[in-house]
């Protein structure tokens, strides 16, 4: 009776851990904090370059972690691995659907522009279902719905 307490303890414990490595490296969203990033084929300084990035903002999403690289896939579905360094708190979206950018946060709202499949979206802040967004120099609010890197 003692050993089976002692293995029902023992596998408690090994699956308490087993439940916050996978926390650890749950999916998340994140930006490029740099104009020029590189991403390896392998979470080292020892793998090759895949790819470059020349995408200050651009979001991305975190799928694995290594000690201090990220293994990320963007929204063209490119995968690979970047240097935490290089990586910032998400502040960016990406449009994966023609959407229209509204004065405030409804739809009954005064349209000020149309904005494109692929266009990059610096988010000041959300609430709800909508965010409020900039690009170039014109600011409004757009739906959450068809945005590439915002949890809704």
């Amino acid at each position: 009776m003692y050993m089976l307490k002692k293995n029902i303890i023992k596998l408690i414990i090994i699956l308490f851990f087993f439940q916050i490595s996978n926390a650890l490296s749950e999916e998340k969203f994140l930006s490029l904090k740099k104009d020029k990033v590189n991403v390896r084929y392998g979470p080292s300084f020892s793998f090759p370059i895949k790819y470059v990035y020349k995408k200050i903002n651009l979001p991305i999403k975190q799928i694995d972690e290594k000690e201090n690289f990220r293994r990320i896939i963007d929204f063209k579905k490119n995968t690979g691995w970047i240097h935490v360094s290089q990586l910032k708190k998400i502040n960016s979206v990406i449009v994966s659907k023609r959407k229209i950018l509204f004065k405030k946060p409804s739809v009954f709202s005064e349209p000020i522009a149309n904005i494109e499949t692929g266009r990059l979206l610096i988010v000041q802040k959300c609430k709800k279902n909508w965010c409020r967004v900039k690009t170039g120099n014109v600011k409004g609010w757009v739906d959450k719905k068809n945005l590439w890197g915002v949890i809704k």
